[in-house]
């Protein structure tokens, strides 16, 4: 079983769309059956999806497709942390078993360390949910004070934290040590997501130019806080669907078949507690 953690869905269509804006590249209805066209013939039976609008009715829409489709494992919303309306949105959403987390961007030091943010971070620790963290080298930085004001959280950092590949450079030591810092912390999770994305060279197809980010995720992560997402449709801008999880894949060749699961599947049943259906 494949599970990917890491895919939005939208349409246009809909009068409450919030995200993406229109005329972008990604401005197109995107909706399961399109994803499952690709992924499905890869061996995915499964997603996560992880929702990029603060709406609450965007929110609410997902679910509503969820419901409908069991191939959506579970659905990580977005709710503004901090803001007044987080606590009735999150009584709405959580009452959902589908519902297993919430995805917050962390940009600036310090700011999910406001003690109102923090606040309503506990709320998800205290109903079981994770966090998702769209976050840079300041925030992976900032996560150990955070996990010290909210004890037991889990966390997913997604698209591994943003670190640059150029097939050329090794990862820059800054990433290298906010990475092995971090990973001390045993309820957070990698997401190998967005890895084509960081990948600046036009040719996105040579598994050697991600070994040193590769082997830096797992020598510190090891195999059981490390999970597959794709990141699509953004991902599709970069490259076909078949190379972003074949590129981990070939790595996971040389770790064995136990690894290779625990990467594309149970490892995301840790991170998100997603449920049977």
């Amino acid at each position: 079983m494949i599970i990917d953690t890491h895919t939005h869905f939208y349409d246009p269509r809909r009068p409450e769309h919030h995200w993406p804006a229109e005329g972008t590249d990604l401005y197109w209805t995107c909706l399961p059956e399109k994803y499952k066209a690709i992924a499905e013939p890869e061996g995915v039976t499964g997603t996560i999806v992880v929702e990029a609008s603060p709406l609450l009715v965007d929110n609410e829409w997902i679910l509503s497709l969820a419901e409908k489709d069991t191939f959506l494992k579970g659905f990580v919303g977005n709710i503004p942390l901090g803001s007044q309306e987080f606590d009735s949105s999150l009584a709405k959403l959580a009452d959902n078993p589908l519902f297993v987390g919430m995805r917050a961007n962390w940009g600036e030091p310090g700011q999910l360390l406001r003690p109102d943010k923090v606040d309503d971070i506990k709320k998800l620790r205290d109903r079981d949910l994770e966090l998702d963290l769209l976050c840079g080298v300041a925030a992976i930085q900032g996560l150990p004070e955070l996990l010290e004001k909210v004890v037991g959280l889990r966390v997913v950092i997604n698209h591994l934290g943003g670190v640059r590949i150029n097939g050329i450079d090794p990862p820059a030591e800054e990433w290298v040590t906010a990475v092995k810092g971090v990973a001390a912390l045993d309820t957070v999770y990698m997401k190998v997501s967005a890895l084509v994305e960081n990948n600046q060279k036009e040719d996105k197809g040579k598994l050697e130019d991600y070994i040193p980010v590769l082997d830096c995720i797992w020598e510190n992560f090891g195999e059981d806080r490390v999970i597959f997402g794709s990141n699509w449709p953004v991902s599709a801008r970069f490259a076909e669907y078949s190379m972003v999880q074949g590129l981990p894949n070939q790595y996971l060749e040389r770790k064995g078949a136990a690894a290779s699961r625990k990467y594309f599947f149970e490892n995301s049943r840790m991170a998100y507690k997603w449920p049977d259906r």
